[in-house]
């Protein structure tokens, strides 16, 4: 099948479950308030886009690639990342929904980790997200929820965690040197633990 190559395109409020998108390149377009659900993206190229207000929940994501991509008040659930083509991997999330996403890659070794350094999540909802042999160098997880967030060998030197909440890290199987947390959320780095933390007075 022929691929188009589609550029600075605005796509609005459309229902791609019953107009598939299109295979091809899309540089420079933007989706404000589209269906994707369940849409079949494998193959995709997407770069510099942007995606606001739309449902991309459960989208197939195998060998697609998100190349400076912004998400912002889009719903994202049960999304498999791993499978995206690694190549210039960029994203960045705004007020997302992001439940029972993964960005783990099982195929991939661990000398070859799924790259999301300094990724910023904002304002975002990431419950039971796989961040497993991610590298999160100098991420930015701001006041957003990681309530259930499975954090396994992965790199999170530098990353941001001050207002972030809700997240449970092993110190122990995670590389968290230089990382930054808030006073209050230190208790999400000793669940392990099952100590009791009194508040300070």
């Amino acid at each position: 099948m022929e691929q188009v190559f589609i550029e600075e395109e605005t796509f609005d409020k459309i229902d791609f479950t019953q107009n598939p998108l299109v295979k091809g390149e899309y540089e420079y377009c933007t989706f404000l308030n589209c269906n994707l659900a369940y849409a079949d993206l494998s193959k995709l190229k997407f770069l510099e886009c942007d995606f606001t207000g739309c449902n991309l929940s459960l989208v197939k994501l195998t060998q697609t690639a998100l190349r400076n991509i912004k998400f912002k008040d889009c719903k994202m659930l049960g999304l498999d990342f791993g499978d995206c083509t690694e190549f210039g991997f960029a994203v960045k999330f705004d007020n997302c929904i992001l439940d029972n996403s993964s960005f783990y890659d099982p195929t991939s070794p661990v000398k070859k980790r799924f790259k999301l350094k300094q990724t910023v999540f904002k304002n975002s909802q990431l419950y039971e997200v796989d961040f497993t042999e991610c590298d999160l160098s100098s991420a930015i997880f701001e006041n957003s929820d990681l309530t259930d967030a499975i954090f396994q060998h992965t790199i999170l030197e530098k990353a941001d965690f001050r207002t972030a909440y809700n997240y449970s890290i092993d110190p122990e199987l995670n590389r968290i040197k230089k990382a930054r947390f808030s006073r209050s959320g230190i208790s999400g780095l000793l669940d392990k633990y099952e100590i009791e933390i009194d508040p300070i007075d």
